[in-house]
């Protein structure tokens, strides 16, 4: 029997060669040879990762985002700074964390290790002299000398010479927990302001005074949508009889001692009454009582020592928008030596303070208490 052959004929043959002569002539281009290589290394990596598993997995993984444009300002006042031999520091943006931030013992503790509770309590209240019984409780007073309560219950503060930043927390002494946390988790250098209508109010101040934070007393004023939006029965109205907003404001100032000022809660149409802002103006000087309001009030008068916050921070409850905030105090106190913040208690608040606290004096800056700040007109 014959056996079968398997040679191809001459014309399959010519043209297997000639498929094949054309296949090496197109892998032997350069772009279509590396690609070709890149398509074999990713068919053999998701091999392995199909055998092996995650080579990443078990590390452990961080996404952020970056906060929003960059406040405007900021890079004319560094340059005019160094022109004039200053030695400021350039605002930088934060990775912020997702979703949620550190916790607040974390800030406290790197806080501690930078030695930001220095300072001791301070004395407490009241300090002999600067206060009065009255029908109204406590009331301030200025004492033998000309020493004024502010003077008195001011927290100590020595300059460095680098521009100043400070944080006013708003709203304490209504949330128990919320009001130990700020008490006990922020740097003594940031000022706590109470509720008029917090219970055991003295003893909130107390504390605080005991953690070396210096205490404004919160003055309810009348808000544009008023009485929608209404904060509490002593507010002072707009439109009132300077005897009576005198009469409301000191039920308020003798609520408790140790403060060494009172900021606003609201206030937004009585500051724009001229009687109104007077007679409260007029009542601050003469007790010695510094007025520190939340910014709607920089154009009117106050006591003898007088500031206006440039920056509210946490209008909208979000980490970046609180971030953003606080770069725009950084960069305020580049501009004009001074930048002054408030946030209300609200726990977000309290920890990105703290985490925010914790970073400023490394990026050259100062953290000063508000009354600080008050002292440069």
């Amino acid at each position: 029997m014959r056996r079968p052959s398997f040679r191809r004929s001459a014309p399959a043959a010519s043209r297997i060669r000639k498929e094949a002569g054309g296949l090496a002539s197109v892998l032997s281009q350069p772009l279509v040879g590396a690609g070709a290589a890149l398509v074999l290394f990713l068919g053999s990596a998701a091999a392995l990762i199909t055998l092996l598993g995650d080579p990443a997995a078990g590390y452990p993984q961080v996404r952020a985002s970056i906060s929003g444009p960059a406040p405007q300002g900021w890079r004319a006042a560094v340059n005019a700074g160094r022109a004039a031999g200053a030695e400021l520091a350039r605002p930088e943006y934060r990775l912020t964390r997702s979703p949620e931030p550190p916790p607040l013992s974390t800030a406290t503790d790197a806080l501690a290790a930078a030695g930001a509770f220095t300072g001791g309590a301070l004395p407490p209240a009241p300090i002999a002299g600067v206060s009065r019984r009255t029908a109204d409780g406590v009331l301030p007073v200025i004492g033998p000398g000309g020493v004024s309560p502010a003077r008195a219950y001011m927290r100590p503060f020595k300059p460095s010479g680098r521009p100043r930043v400070s944080v006013i927390i708003a709203g304490l002494g209504l949330d128990a927990e919320i009001t130990r946390q700020a008490v006990e988790s922020l740097p003594p250098q940031v000022t706590l302001a109470f509720s008029p209508y917090a219970p055991n109010l003295q003893d909130w101040i107390n504390k605080a005074r005991e953690r070396g934070h210096e205490v404004l007393l919160e003055v309810p004023m009348e808000p544009e949508d008023y009485p929608e939006n209404d904060p509490g029965p002593y507010t002072l109205r707009a439109r009132a009889q300077p005897a009576e907003t005198v009469r409301r404001l000191e039920w308020i100032l003798g609520r408790a001692s140790g403060y060494f000022g009172v900021t606003n809660r609201m206030g937004e149409r009585f500051v724009k009454s001229p009687e109104g802002m007077g007679a409260v103006s007029g009542a601050l000087r003469n007790r010695g009582v510094a007025f520190i309001d939340s910014g709607v009030a920089s154009a009117s008068g106050g006591g003898d020592l007088r500031a206006s916050a440039d920056h509210l921070l946490d209008p909208v409850l979000s980490p970046a928008a609180i971030d953003e905030a606080l770069l725009r105090v950084e960069a305020s106190a580049l501009q004009k030596g001074q930048g002054l913040g408030i946030a209300q208690a609200y726990p977000l608040s309290l920890r990105q303070v703290a985490s925010w606290a914790a970073q400023i004096e490394g990026r050259g800056y100062q953290l000063a208490p508000a009354s600080a700040l008050a002292r440069i007109r």
